[in-house]
């Protein structure tokens, strides 16, 4: 796999602990023989979490320091001169900004992995900074007209991959436990519900992430917040994965649908349109439902038949391994996009 773009002509901006895009993208410039300028994120956030819970709820969700962060990426993109930056997600940057970006001639585009217009996350300031970038790469379909009528000149559906360093498949320790029905993902209202209702029909559940123990129904369940390495062995011991969408992002798929696959779990998935075509037809690599009362009815049979388990594992890392879907195939294919754009200035 190679890039379009030579080393030192690509910046990257984002989060990198954890499973974040960002520091995947990073690792993925490298694997294609790219040298990245990286810009931490988390710097325009930087305070106390007051200054930044304040800002949040009073102040558009907008970071701390969101102009100063912008003016010193944008002088020092202005030294280093980078030919394109990718941004993921809710960055951090103004529109004056991204004005001053492109006058430099570079070629601005984001990744966008949140939906703008989910209620949890809207706020003006990124609005108006969408249309300035060159391209905007959605991994949702459900919003792609969204940001045409917002203004944004190029829009592209990418859905999420997975980084190959961090989810492989794994020799079983001893030491991980084995969990029944593992759920990985923050405690977003519509997951809670959802999960309730599963709950209530006699299924074991481990949920990892952030915020479970607010709800008192699962405290006894929640393993809390777990390294990349620990949620991929723990992915692959576990019985059965449940795979969930979240309705106000209007996800069709999310991180999980690929981290699943690559680490070697069974997963039982949602059903939308971006999962069968992904990952096929019914009982081909996965199964699917619609609802609680038909996720506890398939994982009951899941949980029943090991071999029918390992069959589905096997065919989704297959699926999922054997294409192109890590994150330096998505970095690949935006590379390959913005530079028609590199060439037309």
């Amino acid at each position: 796999m190679t890039a379009s773009v030579p080393a030192e002509k690509l910046a990257l901006l984002g989060a990198s602990g954890g499973t974040h895009i960002g520091g995947s993208f990073v690792r993925s410039a490298a694997k294609l023989g790219i040298e990245s300028i990286w810009f931490d994120a988390d710097k325009a956030s930087a305070g106390s979490r007051l200054l930044r819970s304040l800002c949040w709820h009073l102040v558009d969700r907008r970071p701390p320091h969101l102009s100063q962060f912008s003016s010193e990426l944008a002088k020092c993109c202005g030294q280093t001169k980078p030919e394109i930056l990718i941004a993921t997600g809710m960055a951090p940057l103004t529109e004056f900004a991204l004005r001053a970006l492109r006058q430099m001639g570079i070629v601005c585009v984001n990744y966008s992995t949140d939906d703008p217009w989910n209620p949890a996350m809207r706020s003006r300031w990124h609005l108006r900074a969408l249309p300035l970038y060159d391209i905007v790469f959605s991994t949702r379909r459900s919003n792609l007209k969204d940001f045409q009528r917002l203004g944004c000149p190029e829009v592209h559906y990418l859905p999420f991959g997975y980084d190959e360093t961090l989810f492989v498949p794994t020799v079983q320790s001893s030491h991980t436990p084995v969990h029944d029905i593992l759920f990985v993902g923050g405690a977003d209202a519509d997951r809670a519900a959802f999960l309730t209702e599963f709950t209530r029909r006699g299924l074991p559940i481990a949920v990892a992430g952030g915020y479970w123990e607010r709800y008192s129904a699962f405290r006894a369940y929640a393993l809390g917040i777990k390294s990349p390495e620990l949620i991929c062995a723990l992915t692959a011991a576990a019985k059965v994965n449940l795979c969930l969408v979240r309705r106000a992002n209007r996800d069709g798929h999310v991180m999980r649908s690929f981290e699943i696959a690559a680490a070697g779990g069974c997963m039982l998935a949602q059903d939308t349109d971006e999962h069968r075509e992904i990952f096929g037809r019914e009982d081909e690599a996965v199964v699917y439902f619609r609802d609680a009362k038909e996720a506890a009815q398939r994982a009951r049979e899941l949980l029943c038949d090991s071999s029918e388990r390992w069959r589905l594992a096997v065919n989704l890392h297959r699926r999922i391994v054997g294409s192109a879907h890590t994150y330096a195939h998505r970095l690949s294919t935006m590379l390959r996009v913005a530079s028609g754009c590199v060439r037309a200035r």
